[in-house]
């Protein structure tokens, strides 16, 4: 058997696993508190000079903050100071500071990286995260704060694929100018700009216009733009306006999942439109079209048998005039297009798409057709790279998930500043350990605007003020106002 030459720490230090420190002592007060007294390990160096030094001038107790270990602890550092061996050295002596509590820290690193994956990675509040780890809410936000000012500038990022989708960042709100003026309707629209390599959030540009992605990717430097290979975005002709403006070499595609959510919107008109010309009403449970709408829009090779003779009989009983069936047809058509494996497989599709439409037209379905003509250039980028919004759509999510988490914010800026410290995962460098646990999903890669984006107001960096969408008083504010 072969033992270890060197050393074995003691048990209390094995179980503490502090890097750098040793157990002194582990007691329990008289009030049933556990204090734990650490000593440095670390070789003590001047940092004026650089010179080890080898005699201590004074010693003296430092309270840390520290992860719970085993429960709540009380944790003291005996903190030594130590003389400076060289004489031309400016500095006679000096505290000595580990990789764990640097200079003028009074908590360790390894709580603020749980602190911060705590929020990050399991999404929780920072309220919440306080709590747990007993220590106050000015601790957790500041942790987040230090994480989301390592996000890294994205001009000096090289994307090589984007997706650009947009997403509603909070409830529609009402505003009139003054008593006499009308009500407006705002919908705070925001535009997320997604790395589709690595999934992190390059930017959120304000609105859903061209106008807002444009002078985003104005702003980028050219060979950052000449960089870019295929952009992802959803059937918006105001998104294709800004890429072939900004981007006119880079190849656009348009998203799957949006495209056969057209072909479902089709089905639903058309059984809607049916309802209303054959009974004159809308659809009730006693329909068979109605009652098995959610199974029109299923995909056909997911259906059972018994969904299968459903399907049949609604077309049977419930659509004497065969546009139904003909919508669904051509929402399945088009499904099997967008799955094809060339491009001459997709223009085969295609026709045959065609010629289902001039079979039976509808107005649903000649739209349909419309729109694929329309962005055919699109989908044939689609299917030569595959590129979706999938992951921008992911991010949108999870977007909402975290303002759901962080209710109760008092200020726009203090919501918007905290959900940017979810943009650094996986590229955060604060979390540390933290940040590395596998099969996990990117949580933290979504809200990279506030230090590596830009909008209309010229953008946010690292060490600006974040930008912040403006907010308009709702309808009862106002009217509470003006009474």
């Amino acid at each position: 058997m072969i033992e270890p030459t060197t050393g074995q720490p003691c048990p209390a230090t094995v179980i503490f696993n502090l890097p750098e420190y040793r157990v002194l002592s582990a007691v329990v007060s008289a009030l049933g508190v556990r204090r734990i007294t650490l000593e440095s390990t670390a070789v003590p160096g001047c940092p004026a000079c650089g010179v080890v030094s080898e005699r201590v001038k004074d010693r003296g107790l430092q309270r840390l903050r520290d992860i719970p270990v085993a429960g709540a602890a009380e944790v003291l550092w005996r903190k030594r100071r130590w003389f400076c061996n060289e004489p031309a050295c400016p500095r006679g002596s000096f505290t000595e500071a580990t990789d764990e509590v640097p200079r003028r820290a009074r908590s360790t690193r390894r709580l603020l990286h749980a602190l911060a994956a705590a929020v990050v990675v399991a999404g929780r509040a920072a309220a919440e995260a306080a709590r747990a780890h007993g220590v106050s809410w000015w601790l957790a936000q500041s942790a987040l704060d230090a994480a989301a000012a390592t996000l890294p500038d994205v001009d000096d990022l090289a994307p090589k694929r984007l997706g650009i989708d947009e997403h509603r960042y909070r409830s529609v709100r009402w505003f009139r100018e003054d008593e006499s003026s009308p009500w407006v309707r705002i919908e705070p629209w925001m535009t997320t700009i997604v790395d589709l390599d690595t999934g992190q959030v390059l930017g959120v540009v304000e609105g859903r216009d061209s106008e807002g992605v444009g002078e985003w990717l104005f702003a980028r430097p050219l060979p950052w733009r000449l960089g870019v290979e295929t952009v992802a975005i959803d059937p918006s002709a105001a998104f294709r306006k800004a890429l072939r403006m900004w981007l006119p070499r880079t190849a656009v595609s348009v998203d799957a999942f949006h495209l056969v959510s057209l072909a479902n919107q089709a089905v639903t008109e058309a059984r809607q439109r049916l309802s209303h010309e054959l009974r004159g009403r809308r659809g009730r449970t006693i329909d068979p079209g109605w009652a098995n709408r959610r199974l029109l829009l299923r995909a056909a090779e997911t259906l059972s048998d018994r969904a299968r003779t459903r399907l049949r009989e609604v077309f049977a009983t419930d659509d004497p005039t065969g546009q139904l069936q003909a919508a669904w047809e051509a929402k399945e058509q088009l499904r099997t297009l967008l799955r094809s494996g060339s491009l001459e497989d997709a223009g085969d599709h295609l026709r045959i798409l065609e010629r289902l439409v001039e079979t039976a037209p509808t107005p649903e379905t000649k739209r349909l057709l419309r729109t694929v003509k329309k962005w055919w250039n699109e989908i044939e980028v689609l299917i030569t790279t595959g590129a979706t919004t999938a992951k921008v759509e992911a991010n949108n999510t999870a977007i909402k998930n975290i303002k759901r988490t962080g209710r109760g914010f008092r200020t726009a800026a203090r919501e918007y500043y905290d959900t940017a410290a979810f943009a650094a995962q996986p590229g955060l460098t604060g979390l540390g350990r933290a940040a590395s646990h596998e099969g996990r999903r990117p949580l933290a890669s979504l809200i990279c605007a506030l230090h590596t984006c830009s909008t209309r107001s010229g953008g946010v960096v690292p060490g600006r003020t974040p930008w912040v969408p403006e907010r308009t008083p709702s309808r009862w504010t106002a009217q509470r106002s003006a009474m």
